[in-house]
């Protein structure tokens, strides 16, 4: 089916798009210039999308706007939900249950794609695994497509779209809750307790991940992460063919790393990549991402080939990503980091003790394992947003927290973090932003966390490193 098709079967049916943002707004115009007499609902109300409903209003949508925006969907024959919305929401279940077909625009992408897809999904590092992917490909000659949870929304790109091509989507809990779709290859970076503040449990959580792999067949491809330990059960619940990492062990098919070395595996045969200190992106969480995404790319992408993006991909911003170095000072904006698991992979990374940023958005996970890893590899903490009292506590309580070689300041915001966190540096030091939170509490996502920490950096007067 052509995407023209898709659009023309949705005539006649009552449409409604929840949500007026990243992910829909392509989804949305689509649908309003092919004639479709769409209803539009957001939660926002008019005093913050009064010209875009205005917009939208004249283009012949409906607008539903506020806290009643959900009102009245039991009548719609196709629902397409914002990936911030389960479909366990009450509006939604009623909905299904009165005969609408709920969906997404993700859902939709899968159905009509004409080329391989590689889905990656993990609690941390899928956004750096799905880039690795991307970057890999494209040095193996191959045109791609990277979409999803990172760059833009691909629907409405279909018709660009080659057989030859590859599309990289990196996919959330909230984009894979109900989704039926059938990847080429499926990546789980790994599984670790987040975004409870959505999911009703963590079991629900689990298996909004599983989804990326429900339906694959025997055709089909698997990565999983042998050393965690959710992901390596789901080895035993896969219809395709696994392909397994470790940092820890051998593994027959798939990838690992030994003595430093990071290797192929196939069955007996074992091919050398390259040595874990030739990867450009620091840390020992980096060294797990290339290796699932060495396996993603298996078939498609020569060792050689992987051992040239490894040895210059310097990664995406707002991952570990040096903003500047001034006075002797580097400043490292890890913005991305919105789980405890992610700010200590960050933390391990660095080659010396950091004054930390850190606090935001409450998700409702725990910070005792981040405190432990704080009281030992910190130099400063510096705190801000709704978690800072929450993450300050679970350090004072850390055995091997001491007050007198790990100050803690919780102050404003992060312009105020920032600065002090300046004023008390000396040569050497580093300053990383790694806040173990989502940025709901302050800003619209991380991205624009990153990009307000990389500005305060840049204004900073003194002297350049050479």
């Amino acid at each position: 089916m052509t995407l023209q098709e898709y659009v023309d079967a949705l005539r006649g049916k009552r449409v409604a798009v929840i949500g007026i943002g990243v992910s829909n707004t392509p989804l949305i115009d689509l649908l309003l210039d092919n004639g479709l007499p769409i209803t539009v609902c957001d939660m926002r109300d008019e005093t913050v999308m009064e010209d875009e409903a205005e917009i939208l209003s004249t283009r012949g949508a409906e607008v539903r706007l506020g806290p009643g925006y959900l009102d009245g969907l039991s009548g719609f024959d196709v629902i397409f939900r914002t990936p911030g919305l389960l479909p366990t929401d009450p509006h939604l279940v009623s909905a299904r249950e009165h005969g609408a077909v709920i969906t997404s625009e993700m859902e939709a992408f899968f159905r009509l794609c004409p080329c391989r897809t590689i889905a990656v999904t993990g609690s941390d590092g899928k956004t750096t695994t799905s880039s690795i992917i991307a970057e890999l490909l494209k040095a193996g000659g191959r045109r791609v497509h990277l979409g999803g949870n990172i760059g833009k929304p691909l629907l409405t790109e279909i018709p660009d779209i080659h057989p030859d091509d590859v599309a990289v989507l990196e996919l959330s809990s909230f984009q894979l809750h109900s989704i039926d779709i059938r990847p080429d290859v499926a990546v789980v970076t790994n599984v670790s307790p987040n975004h409870l503040d959505k999911h009703p449990t963590y079991d629900d959580y689990i298996e909004a991940k599983k989804r990326i792999f429900a339906n694959q067949g025997p055709d089909e491809v698997l990565v999983l992460n042998r050393d965690n330990g959710i992901t390596a059960r789901f080895a035993a619940e896969s219809g395709g063919r696994v392909l397994q990492f470790s940092h820890r062990e051998t593994v027959k098919d798939g990838v690992f790393c030994r003595d430093g070395m990071i290797y192929y595996s196939r069955g007996y045969e074992v091919e050398p990549i390259i040595p874990e200190t030739e990867i450009l992106l620091p840390g020992e969480h980096n060294v797990e991402n290339y290796m699932a995404a060495f396996c993603a790319v298996d078939g498609l992408v020569s060792a050689d080939m992987c051992r040239a993006v490894a040895r210059k991909y310097g990664g995406v911003r707002h991952r570990l990503e040096l903003i500047r170095k001034l006075d002797g000072v580097s400043y490292i904006n890890d913005s991305i980091a919105t789980s405890p698991t992610r700010t200590i992979a960050g933390l391990r990374a660095m080659r010396t003790k950091p004054i930390l940023i850190a606090g935001g958005h409450d998700k409702h996970v725990s910070f005792d394992k981040l405190a432990d890893e704080i009281a030992e590899r910190v130099k400063a903490l510096y705190l801000t947003g709704d978690t800072a009292e929450q993450i300050a506590a679970a350090v004072r309580h850390s055995v091997f927290y001491d007050p007198s070689r790990l100050p803690i300041r919780i102050v404003p915001d992060l312009k105020a973090a920032v600065c002090e966190a300046r004023e008390h540096s000396i040569p050497g030091d580093v300053v990383l932003l790694s806040p173990a939170c989502s940025s709901f509490d302050r800003f619209k996502n991380f991205a624009e966390r990153g990009d307000t920490f990389r500005k305060i950096v840049l204004e900073f007067e003194g002297n350049e490193a050479e």
